[in-house]
């Protein structure tokens, strides 16, 4: 059976690991975690990084410092994963789900407007598959109506916004007030199963997002001898990994060129092989506006119907391929339905009942590759 995910060793993991037991730090905030945020930093010029136990709890430190009020709204994809929502929830804001672009699973920017009312607080886009949102039209309505941008970069570690407006490329994450990213064992690199990663990309954020971080004390400030005593100052949680998450994470980022460029040649490979396939019209394939790069973080199909991805999807598992389906529409789940507005999201359902996802991992033979786009052009064949 090719599964649908295997993640990736780089052979570096366990040494550092060893390393970080050795050096008799565990907690969070040692060596290989400044290492880590560090290294974000630079590579991408964020202003401020924190490393998170899962992306989760990234998003959910990004909520806690748009200062929310209970009513407030903020506008989210409908089609994305719960945890998106899950953490403006849980300050007590509204949610109000926005539908997908036609051409992929993003945001739809021209809606936002419609969306908006006097209480939004929020945009937070969701860079689907890696792939960017449109992000100077969501920053134009942001910056009108003085809202706050949080990223939702869980797929997109190492892809970029190219700005029609200034030709600028600008790194996903880099761009909103707050971004958040995802270090799951599916995502491109891993902490060791779980992982994420605060980013804060605006000076008003920054002390609070590291007292948010340590439970809410100014301890990091105490450890870099700012304060002479720390004390609990706001409020806050345990996001702080540990230090062999961190460890786990920087052999990851040591090897990310390699594991990106053996990714898309992957990505790539599908791309050419089921093409033909494509333009006879049984399914669309994944769509790369010109604002956006190409992390190859995952390969996906969309299907005319729910029953035609059914079928698909069982003729592969029948044939030992492991190809699954994504997202269901938050906007009419069981726990939000009675919630939301009653406006219908034709393209988020559709994503819900039409997407596939392929098998894309590092790990990941060409000839598997073949294997798998041989055998759907066999489902067609038959």
């Amino acid at each position: 059976m090719i599964p649908f995910n295997k993640p990736h060793l780089t052979g570096k993991e366990a040494h550092y690991m060893y390393q970080a037991v050795y050096n008799g730090k565990l907690s969070g905030n040692g060596e290989f975690t400044k290492r880590c945020q560090r290294w974000f930093e630079q590579r991408y010029g964020f202003r401020k990084t924190l490393l998170a136990t899962s992306g989760t709890d990234a998003l959910e430190m990004c909520a806690m410092l748009c200062d929310l009020k209970p009513g407030d709204e903020v506008i989210i994809p409908s089609y994305t994963f719960v945890s998106t929502a899950l953490a403006f929830l849980r300050e007590g804001a509204k949610v109000v789900f926005a539908d997908s672009m036609k051409r992929n699973p993003n945001i739809d920017a021209e809606l936002l407007e419609s969306l908006i009312t006097s209480r939004t607080r929020v945009i937070a886009p969701v860079h689907y598959a890696g792939v960017a949102c449109d992000m100077d039209a969501i920053m134009a309505v942001a910056e009108k109506h003085n809202l706050l941008v949080v990223e939702d970069a869980a797929q997109a570690i190492d892809s970029y916004y190219q700005s029609p407006i200034t030709n600028h490329q600008s790194p996903l994450g880099s761009i909103g007030h707050l971004a958040a990213f995802s270090f799951h064992e599916t995502k491109n690199i891993t902490a060791g199963g779980e992982g994420g990663l605060l980013v804060v990309n605006d000076e008003r954020f920054v002390r609070r997002a590291e007292i948010l971080w340590e439970k809410g004390t100014n301890r990091a400030e105490f450890f870099r001898g700012e304060v002479n005593k720390y004390g609990w100052v706001d409020m806050g949680s345990s996001f702080l990994p540990s230090e062999v998450n961190a460890a786990f994470l920087w052999a990851q980022l040591e090897n990310l060129d390699d594991i990106q460029a053996k990714r898309r040649a992957l990505w790539e490979t599908y791309y050419k092989q089921l093409a033909p396939l494509a333009e006879q019209g049984h399914f669309s394939m994944p769509d790369l506006p010109d604002y956006a790069t190409n992390n190859a973080h995952m390969f996906y199909l969309v299907f005319p119907d729910y029953e035609k991805r059914t079928a698909f999807i069982k003729y592969l598992k029948e044939h030992g391929v492991g190809a699954v389906f994504h997202y269901l529409s938050l906007h009419s789940s069981e726990y939000y339905h009675t919630r939301h507005d009653g406006r219908a999201l034709p393209e988020c359902d559709r994503y819900a009942d039409c997407l596939v996802r392929l098998p894309l991992f590092y790990d990941l033979s060409l000839d598997e590759v073949a294997y798998i786009t041989n055998t759907i052009r066999e489902f067609y064949a038959a």
